[in-house]
């Protein structure tokens, strides 16, 4: 009997060490898929993942995306889950790594890949013509002008790239990037921007 006892509460840690989120759209709509709780790591609410893909609904199938600082990978999933040809998915935590690759082999995907790495490790050895990127960073790191720039030469004509800032935060843009799309929602500024072919061929 004790022994019995001891046991139930290290199963209920085990499984209460993992968050959750839910695939909005798509093949896996309604799907919830677990996430590591690393310390920093901010999943993408629902109502901003669904302005986000609004906003890319006719850009999505087929894609080349990027998904860098993935953390949960709710964005680079939701984009699989609407018929983007491909995700790479770069992470540094080694938990939320692993845990996103538990999660597309769990759903059965061939067409997301995993990187344990920082995202400046990724873009300095990564080849090019990604059509849609997110860029999400944790905000205390002030990454998104360095990632943008490193971005410039990775990137398909007019391809599309997802920022989150905070609300106040104007990260510096490479010379003839476009704004396509931006909201604010409570203390988040997402935006959506088109790279410039021109920059691509300097």
């Amino acid at each position: 009997m004790s022994r019995s006892r001891a046991r139930k509460p290290s199963r209920k840690s085990a499984t209460a060490s993992l968050s959750q989120l839910r695939i909005i759209g798509g093949e896996w709509r309604g799907r919830k898929l677990q996430f590591a709780p690393v310390e920093g790591l901010r999943p993408t609410g629902d109502r901003l993942r669904e302005t986000l893909f609004n906003w890319l609904q006719f850009r999505l199938p087929g894609a080349r995306c990027l998904d860098l600082f993935a953390g949960s990978g709710a964005l680079g999933l939701e984009a699989l889950s609407r018929g983007a040809g491909s995700v790479d998915f770069v992470e540094l935590n080694r938990q939320a790594a692993e845990t996103l690759r538990g999660q597309l082999r769990l759903l059965q995907c061939d067409r997301g890949q995993v990187h344990n790495c920082s995202a400046a490790q990724f873009l300095q050895g990564a080849s090019g013509n990604y059509d849609i990127v997110f860029v999400d960073p944790p905000f205390a790191g002030d990454l998104w002008t360095e990632t943008l720039a490193a971005l410039v030469p990775l990137l398909a004509p007019g391809a599309l790239v997802y920022v989150e800032t905070p609300r106040d935060t104007l990260p510096l843009l490479p010379p003839s990037w476009q704004l396509e799309k931006d909201k604010r929602a409570g203390q988040v500024c997402m935006r959506l921007l088109r790279a410039s072919s021109a920059d691509q061929e300097d």
